[in-house]
């Protein structure tokens, strides 16, 4: 759930989006859900001259699965937030996986 908060934060503000496919769309990030799916607004394609079919479209949704990166300004980025909430993401994981050997390493009730 970490990006999913992340990109949260994120709505309102440019961004661009790199597909896996190579095309590049830029637009204002209007929502994300935990799939990291995107919707964005007032899109624009980056090299439109090779993809003139999308020089109609204002808006879309870009399936999260396709996205290979997102470009952000770095002014929109707080990294001592970001940088926390990934040690407190990492610390609840150890805990988790440290419960569960736990109570693999516990011997059962009622075996013989």
């Amino acid at each position: 759930m970490l990006f999913y908060s992340f990109f949260k934060t994120l709505v309102g503000k440019p961004v661009a989006v790199e597909l896996k496919n190579g095309v590049v769309i830029r637009g204002d990030l209007t929502s994300v859900d935990q799939f990291t799916n995107l919707k964005l607004e007032n899109i624009q394609v980056v090299d439109d001259h090779l993809y003139p079919h999308m020089s109609s479209v204002s808006s879309c949704l870009i399936r999260g699965s396709v996205v290979r990166y997102v470009h952000l300004r770095p002014d929109d980025v707080d990294c001592d937030l970001l940088q926390d909430a990934t040690r407190r993401e990492a610390d609840r994981h150890k805990q988790e996986a440290a419960a569960a050997a736990a109570s693999a390493a516990a011997p059962s009730a009622g075996r013989a």
